[in-house]
C-alpha cells in the first residue's frame, strides 16, 4: 500500500475526505459481506462454539490444537521412581549363605540389607457364600410353630451383598460398563454367576437408598450462597430427556427430567435464589439466583467466531480484554480488596469501551449486541471472590455422564436415569468430601453415606 502524499488540509477538506473514506469502507464492507455469503460462513468448531469436541470430525479444532502443543518441546524433568509402600504386608528377608565369589561362610549377624525393592501383585478373588440355616420347631406351650430371625446384614431375598452391589454400580456409572459386560466379568474375574436381570434388580433396589441421599445433598445444596448449573441431552427409551447439575463449594445434585425449560431448575430451588448463579446464556438458567455470572468460557467461543468470520478490529480487543480479566480473577488470593476492586473497575470501564467502538464487520456488530445484552453478568466474580469467571465446574461434573451416554446409548428402564443421577450426586458430593467414589458408594450401600 502506498502511503498518502504529505499536504495540509483544510477543516471542510478533511471532513469531506472521511465522509468519502467512510463510504468507501461501507461499499467495501458490503462486497465482503456479498463474498462471504458466497463462499459461506465458517464452520462452526468447538473452539469458536459451544458444539463438543467430538463433533468437529478430523482435522477439526481440537485436532489442530493437540498438534499444536506436540510441536512444543517438551521440558526435562527430573526422574522419579515409585515409592516403597508404607506398611508392606509382608516382608522377606533373603540372607546369603557363603560369598559367591570364594564360597567364603558368610554369618547373618554380618549382613545389612543392600537393595531394597517392593513386588505387588493380587489375589485369587473368590465370593464368599455364608450358608445361613434358620433353625426353629413347635412350641410345647401354644403348639404354634416359629423360627430363628435371619442376622440383620444378611437378610432372606437377594443373595448378594453390599459389596456386590456396590461393585456392579461402580463398574456400571463410572466405568460405563454396560449389564451383558458386566455378567461376564464377574464371572471370569471372580467366579461369581451373576444374569444381567439380578444386576437390574440389584440397582432397582438401590432406589431408596439414593433417594434420600439426594434429600440430604440437596438440603445442602439449597444453603449455599453460590449455585452452579448446567445441562445436556440424554436418551431415555430412545426419547430426548435433559440432565441437569446443580453444584456448589460441597455439593453436587443432578437430575434428569424431559424438558429443557426453566421450570425444571425452578423446582429443584423451590422459591430458594441464592445470591449468586453460575451459568451460561441459556434461557432457561436466566433469572434464578440475586446476581448473575455468565460463563466467560463461553462468551470467548463466541468471540472466536467472530474473528473466524473476519472481524480483525473489535473482536480480538473484546477477547484480549476478558482474557485479561480471567488472569485477574486467578490471581484473587494474593490481591487485597482495594486492588481487586480498581481491576473490576478498570474491566467495566474497558469493556465499555470497547462497546463503543464502531464496528465495520458485521460479525463485530452481532458481538457487540450480544455483549450488550449480557453487559452487568461478566464481571461479578471479580467483585465476589466466591464465584468463577467461568462455568467450567459444571462442564466437568457432567462429562462423565456425556460419556455414559455415548458408551451405553442411554437408557432402557424408567427407574434407570433416577439410579445414574442419584449415583452421580453421591459420587460427586463425596469428591468434594475427599472422598473416591468406589468409597461413597460402598458407604451408600452400606447405609453410612453422610452429608458433611
Amino acid at each position: 500500500m502506498e502511503k498518502p502524499p504529505r499536504y495540509r488540509l483544510s477543516e471542510a477538506e478533511k471532513d469531506a475526505l472521511l465522509v468519502e473514506q467512510a463510504a468507501l469502507i461501507e461499499r467495501l464492507a458490503a462486497r465482503v459481506a456479498e463474498l462471504e455469503a458466497l463462499v459461506g460462513k465458517p464452520r462452526k468448531t468447538s473452539a469458536n462454539s459451544h458444539i463438543p469436541p467430538s463433533k468437529d470430525g478430523p482435522g477439526g479444532a481440537s485436532s489442530k490444537a493437540d498438534a499444536k502443543r506436540r510441536r512444543k518441546p517438551r521440558p526435562s524433568r527430573p526422574g522419579v521412581s515409585r515409592p516403597l509402600a508404607d506398611d508392606p504386608d509382608r516382608t522377606e528377608r533373603c540372607l546369603t549363605e557363603a560369598c559367591p565369589h570364594c564360597r567364603t561362610a558368610a554369618p547373618e549377624n554380618a549382613q545389612r540389607c543392600r537393595h531394597r525393592y517392593d513386588h505387588i501383585d493380587l489375589p485369587e478373588v473368590r465370593p464368599v457364600v455364608t450358608r445361613i440355616e434358620l433353625f426353629g420347631g413347635r412350641c410345647g406351650g401354644c403348639g404354634r410353630r416359629y423360627r430363628a430371625a435371619p442376622p440383620a446384614a444378611m437378610p432372606p431375598g437377594t443373595p448378594f451383598g453390599p459389596g456386590i452391589r456396590a461393585l456392579l454400580a461402580y463398574l456400571h456409572h463410572s466405568h460405563h460398563v454396560g449389564f451383558e459386560r458386566l455378567s461376564r466379568m464377574l464371572k471370569e474375574l471372580f467366579g461369581l454367576s451373576i444374569s444381567e436381570g439380578a444386576i437390574a434388580n440389584a440397582f432397582r433396589r438401590m432406589g431408596t437408598a439414593f433417594d434420600t441421599a439426594c434429600a440430604a445433598i440437596k438440603a445442602k445444596l439449597l444453603g449455599a450462597p453460590v449455585i452452579a448449573s448446567d445441562e445436556t441431552t440424554t436418551r431415555v427409551d430412545g426419547v430426548t430427556h435433559w440432565q441437569w447439575v446443580f453444584h456448589s463449594e460441597q455439593a453436587v445434585l443432578h437430575s434428569i427430567a424431559p424438558s429443557r425449560a426453566r421450570a425444571v431448575a425452578a423446582g429443584i430451588l423451590g422459591g430458594h435464589r441464592p445470591e449468586v448463579w453460575i451459568s451460561d446464556r441459556y434461557a432457561g438458567q436466566q433469572e434464578l439466583g440475586q446476581v448473575h455470572q455468565v460463563c466467560l468460557a463461553h462468551v470467548l467461543r463466541d468471540v472466536q467466531y467472530a474473528i473466524d468470520c473476519g472481524d480483525g478490529v473489535v473482536a480480538p480487543k473484546i477477547r484480549d480484554h476478558l482474557r485479561w480479566a480471567i488472569r485477574v480473577g486467578k490471581r484473587r488470593p494474593e490481591l487485597k480488596d482495594s486492588t481487586l476492586a480498581t481491576y473490576a473497575a478498570r474491566a467495566e470501564r474497558g469493556l465499555d469501551a470497547l462497546l463503543g467502538v464502531p464496528a465495520a464487520h458485521p460479525a463485530g456488530r452481532e458481538l457487540q449486541r450480544q455483549i450488550k445484552a449480557w453487559r452487568c453478568k461478566f464481571f461479578v466474580f471479580l467483585s465476589d471472590r466466591r464465584v468463577p469467571p467461568t462455568n467450567n465446574g459444571s462442564e466437568q461434573e457432567i462429562r462423565p455422564s456425556v460419556v455414559f451416554r455415548k458408551v451405553t446409548n442411554g437408557f432402557r428402564s424408567d427407574w434407570g436415569p433416577a439410579i445414574h443421577a442419584g449415583y452421580r450426586s453421591v459420587t460427586g458430593t463425596a469428591a468434594r468430601q475427599g472422598q473416591s467414589a468406589w468409597t461413597a458408594i460402598r458407604h451408600l450401600v452400606a447405609g453410612s453415606f453422610a452429608v458433611a
